[in-house]
């Protein structure tokens, strides 16, 4: 497994940002001291699991939707080198719309139709029938994502996704599996591919 380091500079602390255009809507950003606090975790998780100890995947789903709330956080450099939208679970909500973008539930039962909250082992790589056809089975490593495999919960790329922020838009909702851009995981598979060991992937709000 592999991965390919996309530069991205380091978030600031949460904070609002007026957007352009609209008079009230203020663009979400990631709070730079609770992901590095995550980073921290992670690496020590990573080293007692025997998980790779150059990257792991951060998803804060406390983010609106429309923001990029995936990160790629590289445990040499001790930053985030990679940064991208991803999806949640629809719930009971139609299917492939963006009702939750502010507020998504999560569930770790069967049709729920919710993504789950947790700490992900990623591993085997497969076809998929959406995106690049490329997708990765996530072994859900806590009680609150325990059934992923059961449910079919894997890491894919989807054509509706966006690459660029599309908020106070959401991403579009599927049926629970974490998913970006067609781009993002162009630059993602091959650094899974390389890697030799598995990859953490927290979710997490």
């Amino acid at each position: 497994m592999t991965f390919l380091f996309v530069s991205c500079k380091q978030e600031p602390n949460s904070v609002s940002v007026p957007v352009p255009g609209t008079a009230d809507a203020v663009r979400p950003v990631a709070d730079s001291v609770k992901l590095r606090k995550k980073a921290e975790e992670a690496l020590h998780f990573c080293e007692k699991r025997n998980f790779s100890t150059d990257f792991c995947f951060l998803i804060d789903m406390s983010l609106h939707s429309g923001v990029k709330r995936f990160f790629v956080w590289d445990f040499k450099k001790n930053r985030i080198t990679g940064k991208y939208l991803v999806g949640h679970g629809c719930g009971t909500h139609p299917w492939s719309r963006d009702d939750s973008k502010e507020r998504p539930e999560f569930s770790n039962e069967d049709g729920s139709h919710l993504s789950s909250l947790g700490k992900y082992k990623i591993e085997e790589r497969g076809y998929s029938d959406w995106g690049i056809h490329v997708k990765y089975l996530m072994h859900g490593l806590e009680e609150t994502n325990s059934n992923a495999l059961k449910r079919f919960i894997v890491f894919h790329s989807w054509d509706l996704m966006s690459d660029e922020e599309i908020y106070p838009e959401g991403s579009p909702e599927g049926w629970g599996c974490p998913t970006v851009s067609n781009h993002a995981m162009k630059a993602i598979d091959p650094m899974l591919q390389r890697s030799e060991k598995p990859v953490l992937m927290w979710i997490f709000n």
